[in-house]
């Protein structure tokens, strides 16, 4: 083939290409135009709950039942650049109707200033309050002729006995008491002034050691009531408690000094926990703690931190704290296992519950109610977590009504009404 040939042939092929180009091109065009002639007018609708069910028409939504809401008209949705501009603009207000507020359980609280508190978790052992620990000892050598208690966690009351000591010693001692008694008697009818003090001080020095073998005041009264010493003399604990130690048996024979029982008062106990070192400078004495255990669920006992230990465990890393706190029915036992929040007072101020709040990762908000069923949002700044709640630092003001309840459904509205109050955020 020629030139003269060849050039003529290739002119009219481009025509042809350039032709059948143009002619799919309109029909594009057209196809769109009928498209959003069709559309022109009509309004969709949708479900809050599940966005992918679209009708022409209000209604129900097929899954769960809620009332169908607008989605958007052609007017303000056809094209690219319609759904950009309602992308960047998000709505002032957002409204629902009564029967969204209803199956949307939405609800809302006034805001208000409270006393704040951080809480920091800690775990804890049950104690004994050792300043409620005695030892009952014998306070003369002698044999143990009857015991009152007789087994370990048996308790003990001060007005009674808990056991009764023969000691040779002691009945001497009681003599001579007695005697110094008469001696006494005998010194007064004298007219010598200083034989009168010397029975003052002979009977004296003779009560003052049997004071010294463990005899109360009423044992003492007894004796000289009788006029007879005792050849058993009956032992008593210091206090109130319960038996945690028995070191004796009936017809043992115990030495000055011996100890007999261990008792301990489980009125009240000490908790002491374990605080990690990064926490311990939040803890001061004085702070209320509120102690639970697993062997009492739903039972808060309340204590206050009474002493910061001065030292750390250089394995666990943690300081403990000591928390004094009544002990009512007993139910905290010794070595027990306890779980408990330390309350560390902040400021006044206002706290939300943390379901008020939607956190995009670059921003919080919270929704505000303008009037019954119009809801706008605000953004926050938020500070401490406080167990289900979060404190709030600034963006809202008291008397503000907050959504505390169904935010998530108002966040869903709002994407379909105009934009979403977290998509300008993504």
């Amino acid at each position: 083939m020629n030139r003269k040939t060849a050039i003529p042939l290739l002119i009219l092929l481009l025509a042809l290409v350039a032709g059948t180009g143009w002619f799919f091109r309109q029909g594009r065009l057209q196809g769109k135009a009928n498209t959003e002639q069709a559309l022109k007018g009509r309004q969709l609708y949708t479900c809050t709950m599940h966005p992918e069910i679209i009708k022409d028409k209000p209604g129900n939504c097929p899954i769960c039942g809620m009332e169908l809401v607008k989605k958007f008209t052609a007017s303000t949705d056809t094209g690219a650049s319609a759904t950009n501009a309602r992308q960047s603009a998000a709505p002032s207000v957002v409204s629902l109707s009564s029967s969204q507020l209803v199956t949307a359980n939405v609800a809302t609280m006034e805001v208000k200033p409270e006393p704040l508190a951080r809480q920091i978790a800690a775990v804890g052992i049950v104690q004994y309050d050792q300043s409620r620990q005695a030892r009952v000892t014998a306070w003369t050598a002698g044999r143990i002729d009857k015991l009152h208690v007789n087994a370990v966690g048996a308790s003990v009351s001060r007005e009674r006995p808990i056991a009764e000591l023969y000691s040779p010693d002691l009945m001497a001692t009681q003599q001579e008491y007695l005697i110094a008694l008469k001696s006494r008697e005998q010194f007064r009818n004298s007219t010598v002034s200083s034989a009168m003090e010397t029975g003052d001080t002979v009977v004296s020095s003779a009560r003052q050691r049997l004071r010294l073998f463990g005899l109360r005041e009423s044992q003492i009264a007894e004796l000289e009531r009788s006029g007879k010493p005792s050849t058993k003399v009956e032992i008593y604990s210091p206090f109130s408690g319960v038996v945690i130690e028995k070191m004796v048996q009936q017809g043992q024979y115990v030495t000055t000094g011996e100890v007999l029982f261990n008792i301990a008062d489980l009125s009240a106990v000490w908790v002491e926990l374990e605080v990690y070192e990064n926490q311990i400078r939040n803890i001061t004495v004085g702070q209320p703690v509120e102690i639970r255990s697993d062997s009492f669920p739903g039972a808060v006992l309340n204590g206050k931190v009474s002493l910061i230990y001065p030292f750390l465990d250089p394995k666990t890393r943690t300081v403990k704290a000591r928390v004094a706190m009544a002990n009512p029915g007993m139910k905290l036992k010794p070595e027990m296992f306890v779980n408990a929040l330390i309350k560390v007072p902040l400021t006044m101020g206002i706290a939300l519950p943390v379901t008020a709040v939607m956190d995009s990762g670059k921003r919080q908000l919270v929704w505000v109610e303008r009037s019954p069923g119009t809801f706008q949002p605000r953004q926050v700044v938020v500070g401490e977590r406080i167990g289900d709640r979060i404190q709030i630092l600034s963006g809202l003001n008291q008397g503000d009504k907050v959504v505390i309840s169904g935010a998530y459904l108002i966040d869903s509205e709002s994407q379909l009404n105009g934009s979403s109050t977290k998509s300008n955020d993504r």
